[in-house]
């Protein structure tokens, strides 16, 4: 488990945390961060995918506001900071160094070639964009917000897509999520789940509305989707 560092296309490069699997060899996953940079629970989250087989590399996005990015979501202080950098990020040129970090993926020596994405919050909506403008093999969001304005994108989907949405999300309310629903209810290769009661960051271990038994039914439908698209 390391950082490494990818080149980006527009010229400049950034860091990416890095797990590979004990086995040596398996499919790649963009791990892809939330507001909070690629702080200790992405890492984490890497390090999980690791363990289940995987080649997982989480890039920091943030790199041209600021490198290095490692807050928490604990204080008001890092929730005002973290939101600033929602605000001043580009996402065209995220959606860029994501897809830069894909192709290193497929080149490293321990990925099999298929690489798939799953992203959390800010991530959820990334990994949407990773499956609308990219050739991701399969892609994953966890609470994505602010997907109303781009779902004119989904007829741009070519590989299966897997969203978790909390009912009760704060950030996502009643009708952006009816909004989803209904433009993705056609689409073979997109599947959406809903979680009752559950608040958004359900699945992030030690946040203020981790929900054990939606995480788990959560990551075990992941688990299943990846391993079918993957091949891990």
């Amino acid at each position: 488990m390391a950082d490494v560092t990818i080149r980006a296309a527009d010229g400049g490069s950034f860091s990416a945390y890095l797990a590979t699997p004990k086995s040596g060899k398996g499919p790649g996953i963009l791990v892809i961060q939330e507001i909070f940079g690629v702080n200790k629970v992405m890492r984490e989250t890497a390090d999980a995918f690791a363990a289940n087989g995987y080649v997982a590399m989480c890039p920091d996005l943030f790199w041209r506001q600021e490198p290095g990015v490692q807050i928490t979501d604990k204080s008001e202080a890092e929730w005002k900071k973290a939101f600033a950098l929602m605000q001043g990020f580009d996402q065209a040129k995220g959606v860029e160094d994501m897809k830069a970090t894909v192709a290193a993926l497929r080149k490293h020596q321990a990925c099999t070639g298929k690489v798939g994405s799953v992203g959390y919050c800010l991530g959820g909506r990334l990994a949407y964009l990773m499956a609308t403008r990219s050739d991701t093999d399969a892609n994953v969001g966890y609470y994505a917000v602010n997907l109303p304005d781009i779902l004119g994108e989904a007829k741009n989907i070519k590989k299966p897509l897997l969203l978790h949405i909390a009912e009760k999300d704060q950030f996502v309310p009643p009708e952006a999520q009816a909004k989803i629903k209904d433009a993705l209810k056609g689409n073979t290769l997109a599947t959406v789940y809903s979680y009752p009661g559950a608040d958004h960051a359900f699945a992030r271990i030690g946040g203020q509305h981790y929900d054990k038994k939606s995480a788990d039914q959560a990551n075990q439908r992941t688990a299943e989707f990846l391993k079918k698209n993957l091949g891990a």
